[in-house]
């Protein structure tokens, strides 16, 4: 049987991410997994990542999307200015959004299948684009983000050494009213529905070949710049 896997899957997009696959007759397994779930995955804990992908051993994964991200919380809010920048801050945006993806690609990416397509994604942000870069501010999320298309970029060349026909990309899902880009949401930008968002993304993925692999792409399949 086909799989789906979401990680981050009790978030707004991975839930979202779920319901549409639910409905696509490709996958005869969706699974999702979040800290909350069984077995739970913690991207801030790789012991757990070990576990999970273990317990997936034996699924035909086609499709793995890691839904995870941090901008803001309790403590921590998008830096305006330089005077601003946060040590604690730092870290905690490149574990969650650059560090945790990478221990997922460490021990998910093996996991997959040799032969046919597979396609690993992984949700970056438009702002993670360091040519696209012109209103400054945001630095944490920013350098954790870009660190992430390089740290994709990187695995998608070696994934390819082992199945030419995968397919390894970081995608920009768009704002979306979540609770992560939601309170950031100006008048005038185009917000979506997780549900809007969910399909858009799949569209997306479906629809990309393994020459794009590596690539960033928002989620009507434009290329952004790194």
């Amino acid at each position: 049987m086909t799989a789906a896997l979401v990680v981050g899957s009790t978030g707004g997009i991975g839930a979202a991410l779920i319901e549409a696959l639910r409905d696509d007759d490709r996958y005869a397994e969706v699974i999702g997994l979040g800290r909350t779930t069984t077995p739970a995955i913690d991207l801030l804990d790789e012991t757990s990542i070990t576990k999970a992908v273990a317990a997936l051993a034996g699924r035909d994964l086609r499709l793995v999307v890691d839904a995870t991200g941090f901008l803001h919380d309790a403590r921590f809010s998008p830096e305006k200015s330089w005077r601003q920048v946060n040590a604690a801050h730092m870290a905690h945006a490149f574990a969650v959004n650059a560090i945790g993806p990478a221990l997922l690609m460490k021990h998910v990416l093996q996991a997959l299948p040799r032969q046919d397509r597979v396609v690993f994604a992984t949700l970056s942000a438009r702002v993670g684009s360091i040519a696209d870069n012109r209103l400054g501010g945001w630095y944490s999320y920013r350098a954790s983000k870009a660190a992430l298309n390089q740290l994709v970029r990187c695995a998608a060349i070696e994934l390819a050494r082992v199945n030419k026909d995968a397919v390894c990309v970081a995608i920009h899902p768009g704002t979306v009213d979540t609770g992560l880009s939601g309170p950031f949401a100006k008048n005038g930008l185009d917000v979506q529905t997780p549900a809007e968002s969910a399909r858009k993304i799949l569209g997306v993925l479906g629809g990309l070949a393994a020459a794009q692999s590596g690539g960033f792409f928002d989620q009507n399949g434009v290329v952004i710049p790194f």
